[in-house]
């Protein structure tokens, strides 16, 4: 691990603290107060004293409060603190010759520290800085510009930081920096802190609701022999002692309904499921989900339990609002109304009237004849020639109707040939009793009536096997002990499953399941030094806005310098050279930038819709009244008074991981 100067400085300061004796790391700190706790005494004016009293007549209460230092601040004989727990902010103030030192061995007005008489004052000064844990005791009084501070009569260093904190005002930005070191995302970002906050509050009140629903909540393995329930690929494992390979759940949908079978009649798992599959801002490998399963329900009281219990989740969250902007899977931002009761949406129906395709029409043995309708209406999409029908099925409902869907909306009546597990329709034999709900073209939450019958339950796991034979990554396998199960008697039911970190993505308005995540999964960083990725840039403009030589050229300057602006540092590989006479000289950019153009506005459009979707690249306009005006404030009134579809975008930067910019702007041509 490498370290900065100021963490050098910091690491020599700790082990002089050390040498003089002083705890540095303490093991316990015993009678803090919260630092609300503390504010409370706003109320009680009473209790709040002048400095000068305070001074004269010393302390009447005792206030005790922990927290990292985030400010620190010396004005000649006073010195000037902020401190920060979990609750809150408080100013502290220490006062040269009226401060004792707790070094945990015993209680000092001076120590030798490098064999030099510190004072209380001087240590709480030079030794106490941004990013440390200490502790404070006195009495509150009002500064003259009236902010509440606790005055420090004695104090205790906690923990001290060896590394600096982020700069205060930028806090973290860095989206790698974030999600690989929450902690300091955390500290710095008070509004991820209280997202995450919000979070906890959201698990809670679902299992309050759960409970009072008579649920119980059970935990199920996260390994098991066969990889089920759920279309997508899973990950596998080896059990050393068995001798045998696992697969880590993609649901723990097989456990929890064989509990049905051994008389539970409510059962939910709050639980972390496993899905080898793509990483986008939207789908995540591992994730926390609920689900749950109710004996004597079928799929459409799950639907009133589910609009019940975003009744409740709103009632008792009151950070949470019923009307919530939500962007699509584009970008397109859309008002979401989660006033109940929401719509109702037939799948097949709304299928058929969006392409022309009657899709309950087509069982497992009619996959080239779908696969042709497909393509003959103008539908292709990757690995289609590969999939079955029901997963044809799936693609297309997702090119031609989730789209379009703002709701909340269930959408139900499935193809039978959708849904392995789902309970097909007494009088429709063609489609399955399941639902999905739908929130603005993303898919929340899954139910069900189940298939209890064990005859139609192994037929169904057959056909998939077939599907696994022809490569089909997202086809579900057997599961013999699931239908031994059933055998002995399974009470009709109905499921449900819903992801967290979707839900709360779309109610917090985040585009990225990783920002509520709080330790989202990373690709490996073992290099000592972070390592470095090569990057690209490459400046798109746009040939309608018919832009002169000069236009396109101060277009590219200003987006390279919007890039500048926002990556700083970050684009040198080393910022200064020197001669061999040495004298500095600034170096250039390490990443290099390339100028494209594109055909048209939808063209760039469509780039803006596919960079979003990418975790490695950003993507940053440049407007024609950024060209036309200098003055921030009247570009910003001129935006303002427009939709985005009518702000012309002369051009744009493309910048982040090269091969994947270089694949985003592939079908540009080079600026000539």
């Amino acid at each position: 691990m490498t370290y900065s100067k100021e963490a050098q400085d910091r690491m020599q300061k700790i082990q002089a603290l050390k040498d003089a004796g002083v705890i540095v790391y303490a093991n316990n700190y015993h009678g803090k107060q919260d630092i609300t706790e503390v504010q409370s005494v706003l109320n009680e004016e009473w209790k709040v004293k002048e400095s000068d009293n305070l001074m004269r007549e010393w302390a009447s209460w005792d206030f005790q409060a922990a927290g990292r230092i985030m400010l620190s601040r010396g004005m000649g004989k006073l010195l000037f603190a902020k401190i920060r727990d979990h609750s809150w902010d408080i100013q502290v103030c220490f006062m040269k010759g009226l401060i004792i030192f707790d070094t945990w061995k015993e209680k000092v007005e001076s120590i030798v520290i490098d064999w030099e008489e510190k004072s209380a004052f001087k240590i709480a000064e030079k030794y106490c800085q941004v990013g440390d844990y200490i502790g404070v005791k006195w009495d509150l009084f009002y500064t003259k510009h009236g902010e509440l501070t606790i005055f420090v009569r004695e104090f205790q260093i906690l923990s001290k930081a060896v590394r600096p904190l982020p700069e205060k005002w930028h806090g973290v930005q860095d989206r790698e920096t974030i999600y690989r070191q929450r902690y300091l995302d955390l500290i710095m970002n008070e509004e991820s802190f209280e997202r995450f906050k919000l979070r906890s509050k959201f698990i809670k009140t679902l299992r309050d609701f759960y409970h009072q629903s008579d649920f119980i909540e059970i935990e199920t393995p996260v390994l098991g022999n066969a990889a089920s329930w759920a279309a997508a690929a899973p990950f596998t494992t080896h059990h050393n002692d068995y001798d045998e390979d696992f697969f880590l759940r993609i649901s723990p949908e097989t456990a929890l309904k064989k509990a049905t079978v051994g008389r539970f009649e409510r059962v939910v798992e709050f639980t972390r499921n496993f899905r080898n599959e793509g990483s986008d801002p939207s789908h995540m490998q591992e994730f926390s989900a609920i689900e749950h399963y109710t004996a004597w329900w079928n799929y459409e009281d799950n639907m009133q339990f589910t609009e019940d219990m975003f009744d409740y989740i709103f009632d008792h969250i009151p950070e949470l609002s019923r009307e919530v902007m939500v962007k699509d899977k584009n970008g397109v931002e859309k008002e979401v109304s989660f006033q109940t009761p929401w719509t109702r949406i037939d799948y097949i129906a709304w299928v058929k009237e969006k392409s022309g395709i009657d899709v309950s029409l087509y069982g497992p043995e009619d996959e080239e004849k779908l696969r042709t309708e497909i393509k003959k209406a103008g539908y292709i999409w990757e690995g289609i020639d590969k999939q079955v029908t029901a997963t044809m099925i799936d693609y297309l409902y997702k090119k031609v109707l989730r789209p379009s869907i703002v709701g909340p909306a269930f959408v139900y009546n499935y193809p039978k040939t959708m849904q392995p597990l789902a309970r097909g329709n007494d009088k429709n034999p063609d489609i399955v009793e399941q639902w999905q709900l739908v929130i603005n073209g993303w898919e929340v939450i899954k139910a069900y009536s189940e298939l209890i019958d064990p005859k139609v339950q192994k037929e169904n796991f057959d056909a998939q096997w077939d599907a696994l034979a022809k490569w089909d990554e997202e086809a579900t396998s057997s599961d013999d002990d699931f239908v031994l199960a059933m055998e002995y008697g399974m009470p009709p039911q109905s499921g449900w499953g819903m992801g967290i970190e979707r839900i709360l993505a779309l109610l917090t308005k985040q585009d990225n399941l990783r920002d509520v995540t709080l330790f989202p999964l990373m690709k490996s960083d073992t290099n000592e030094e972070k390592k470095k990725t090569t990057n690209l840039a490459v400046v798109v403009l746009n040939k309608e806005s018919k832009l002169a030589d000069w236009q396109k050229l101060n277009t590219t300057a200003h987006l390279a310098a919007s890039l500048a602006a926002r990556k700083g540092k970050i684009l040198f590989d080393i910022p200064l050279s020197q001669s061999a006479d040495s004298v500095s000289i600034p170096m250039n950019i390490s990443d290099a930038i390339m100028m494209k153009v594109a055909s048209n506005w939808a063209d760039i459009n469509t780039l803006e819709a596919e960079v979003h979707k990418s975790e490695t690249c950003e993507i940053y306009p440049f407007t024609r009244e950024m060209l036309q005006s200098s003055d921030d404030r009247l570009v910003d009134a001129a935006h303002r008074k427009k939709a985005m579809r009518d702000i012309e975008v002369l051009g744009v930067i493309v910048y982040g991981e090269k091969k994947q910019v270089e694949k985003l702007t592939k079908d540009f041509e080079l600026y000539s």
